[in-house]
């Protein structure tokens, strides 16, 4: 029996991450290469998702003979039934077409949905979610991503524009967010929120270890948790301030789905282990429906950095069971 591959690519403003997967879907190789994101040319991020596919298969050994499908999980607003993105924050495309330009080079079929949707179907098919009809994810990252499983499918809303949980209203008097409102659970609980709280306290005058960690907008995981292990004050109540809207957003969500499970991932969640799981049950209690709230687990991602691409290999088994 001939052998067959699925290349599933997780494609971000900064990186590319690539994987192969073995017909009993065991990941055989792996590459990840750096973008140039935002600033570099259409074709030029294209010609690096080709790249990476290519060196993949020249690397490991395999032919395009034997590939069945490449499938990705990429920023932004994407037609995932016609492989075009709509809008990418992070990226050069606009209503551009991904789908023809990789198809044309491979000869195999090529899928691609928004990746904290893509993130969620992995984590549901292969991780946490997994045994589950009804799930809720939050991703917590740079921004606020979520996802939404309903009943077994991936709910993605007309267009392909549901699930935006980072952009509830909390607080309609609360800090601006990057969308343009105010209040969304991402001015709060997302890293660019905890980053503007943090300096907020900094020109307020409070020491803090995270100041010297501040990247712009953001700051790298690995210091907020070497802060909070230190128990840094300013720190430690960003956390928590965090945590506790996500605690009301989760609340919401707990009583308009009621859902089986509600997910949280994304670095911040990844970097901090179980914390902000705990924190969050300590409060959810106390935003949602007991009858309601009785029946639903929290838990956070089991998949880590690979949870895009397990979704991307779900898009793909998906697609061959439709056929």
């Amino acid at each position: 029996m001939a052998k067959r591959y699925k290349v599933c690519l997780d494609i971000g403003g900064t990186k590319i991450l690539g994987v192969i997967f073995n017909e009993n879907n065991e990941i055989v190789y792996r590459l990840k290469k750096r973008t140039k994101g935002s600033g570099e040319a259409t074709e030029n991020v294209e010609q690096v998702i080709i790249d990476v596919v290519a060196e993949m298969l020249k690397k490991s050994g395999i032919s395009r003979k034997e590939l069945i499908a490449i499938a990705a999980g990429a920023p932004g607003v994407i037609d995932q039934a016609n492989g075009i993105v709509l809008f990418s924050p992070n990226l050069p495309w606009r209503d551009y077409d991904i789908r023809t330009p990789l198809e044309k080079k491979f000869g195999v079929p090529f899928y691609i949905g928004n990746d904290v949707n893509v993130g969620v179907l992995g984590e549901y098919k292969y991780g946490a979610g997994k045994g589950y009809q009804n799930v809720v994810a939050f991703f917590v990252g740079t921004g606020m991503g979520g996802g939404l499983i309903l009943d077994g499918k991936l709910y993605t809303g007309s267009h392909f524009k549901g699930a935006e949980f980072g952009h509830l209203i909390l607080d309609p008097d609360g800090p601006l967010c990057n969308c343009g409102q105010r209040g969304c659970l991402e001015a709060f609980s997302s890293k660019q929120g905890i980053t503007k709280y943090i300096r907020q306290q900094i020109g307020r005058g409070r020491p803090t270890m995270m100041e010297d960690h501040l990247e712009g907008a953001t700051f790298r995981s690995k210091y907020l948790k070497k802060a909070l292990k230190e128990k840094d004050p300013v720190a430690v109540e960003a956390v928590n301030r965090a945590c506790h809207w996500l605690a009301v957003a989760t609340g919401n969500m707990i009583n308009t789905f009621s859902p089986d499970i509600v997910i949280y991932g994304g670095g911040v969640i990844e970097a901090t282990g179980d914390l902000f799981v705990k924190k969050i049950l300590k409060d959810v209690d106390r935003y949602c429906m007991p009858s309601i709230r009785n029946t639903v687990e929290l838990k956070s991602a089991a998949l880590g950095d690979d949870s895009i691409i397990y979704g991307a290999l779900s898009l793909i088994e998906e697609t061959k069971q439709e056929q």
